[in-house]
């Protein structure tokens, strides 16, 4: 048994859970290659921001190299379907098998616990409205909040109409459930028998105590090595019973203590953790990639302080509006500010920074992976922008291949 790791040792481990000491595929990417990247994430956090590419198609592009979008869409939504949407980390593609393990939550939810308050508030107080709206979707099928109401409504909790807040008290319940999205992102609504497989909502659906256990341990697969509150975090479980749930992973074997050197923090080991004696990898990645989301873990794993700046006001980003970071080989040595001009067909660097300790080769590598994302998305040229101290050899590289 492993009772002390070195941070390399612990960063390799984390690097091989996540899906990157595998060499990308050569031929096209399939629904095998789907299925599995979506089994070892355990779920693809939704975000509706599209400055590049929404970030739930980033995560399949970072480990697998350029696919077709239309892969993820067909598995969220087509026949046969390999995912359903719910509350996960965040909102969430989770794959179908994870079903039955997210009933307490509905169930809460149904109680008005574990849903956000004004929700609850709104769920106690509009009963009528909410079981309207249900048996309007029995009856008629798939509906979306503008179908009830035309445009989102300016009253209301966070902008949203009446009609916006009961579909989501039903989503939140899981007496609906998304059946698509419309191509302005929209989600349609319908009744779980009309969209998740029979086979799938016949599986046992276990007690409380046993779904945090087994989400946790789905949490460990992917993180390869984690703290307490890293395996918390990945589907954002409720505190209460939470240690305890832990001991009884560890006491089952489900869970290995170790120590990591330089953390402060108790570490967990999966058993099916991997031990590679080198990672080369190559990506970017999306601010909600579970590589990264943790931000806490980022920087103890990589020594790398991420921020998402979306909502900073633009005198005081630090490093850009959409800062995307780059993987190589075993670290994060760069970050891109990037944003996918779809009019002018360019990719645009907004601003690139290397991190301390970059290699020399990390433009080129950079450069070779813009290159690979703006092929994925259709756009026809890279465009540096002299901003970052990254920036002028990326746009020398730009010159020569132009």
């Amino acid at each position: 048994m492993r009772e002390k790791l070195s941070l390399a040792t612990a960063r390799r481990v984390a690097l091989a859970a996540q899906g990157f000491a595998e060499r990308r595929p050569d031929g096209p990417v399939t629904r095998r290659h789907l299925n599995r990247v979506l089994d070892r994430l355990g779920l693809f956090q939704i975000d509706s921001v599209s400055v590049i590419v929404r970030a739930h198609y980033m995560p399949l592009f970072s480990r697998l190299g350029a696919y077709p979008p239309s892969l993820l869409e067909a598995g969220a939504y087509a026949r046969p379907r390999a995912m359903f949407e719910y509350w996960a980390h965040e909102a969430s593609y989770l794959p179908l098998d994870a079903w039955p393990l997210w009933q307490w939550r509905m169930r809460r939810a149904e109680r008005h616990e574990n849903i956000y308050g004004r929700l609850a508030e709104f769920g106690r107080e509009r009963g009528d409205l909410i079981a309207d709206i249900q048996a309007r979707i029995e009856r008629d099928g798939g509906l979306a909040a503008s179908d009830i109401e035309g445009e989102r409504g300016q009253g209301g909790w966070w902008g949203w109409s009446d009609a916006k807040h009961a579909l989501e008290w039903l989503f939140w319940a899981g007496r609906i459930t998304a059946s698509t999205r419309r191509p302005s992102f929209e989600r349609v609504y319908d009744l779980p028998e009309r969209v998740i497989p029979a086979a799938i909502r016949a599986l046992p659906v276990p007690d409380e105590a046993e779904a945090h256990r087994e989400l946790i341990r789905r949490a460990a697969r992917a993180l390869g090595i984690a703290t307490s509150a890293d395996l918390r975090d990945y589907f954002r479980l409720p505190a209460e019973g939470f240690r305890e749930r832990l001991a009884e992973l560890v006491e089952a074997g489900d869970l290995m203590p170790v120590q990591v050197a330089g953390w402060t923090h108790q570490a967990y080991l999966a058993p099916t953790a991997k031990f590679p004696r080198r990672v080369e990898a190559r990506a970017l990645l999306a601010p909600f990639d579970p590589l990264v989301w943790e931000r806490a873990r980022a920087e103890r794993l990589f020594d790398f302080r991420y921020r998402i700046e979306i909502y900073t006001p633009a005198e005081k980003r630090v490093h850009g509006y959409y800062v995307m970071p780059f993987l190589l080989g075993e670290a994060i040595v760069a970050r891109v500010d990037l944003k996918a001009d779809r009019a002018a067909s360019i990719l645009r660097v907004q601003a690139a920074y290397a991190e301390r300790g970059a290699p020399p080769e990390t433009a080129g590598e950079l450069m070779a992976e813009l290159r690979l994302m703006a092929d994925w998305l259709g756009l026809e040229r890279v465009e540096i922008m002299p901003s970052g101290d990254l920036a002028p050899a990326l746009a020398a590289l730009a010159r020569i291949s132009a």
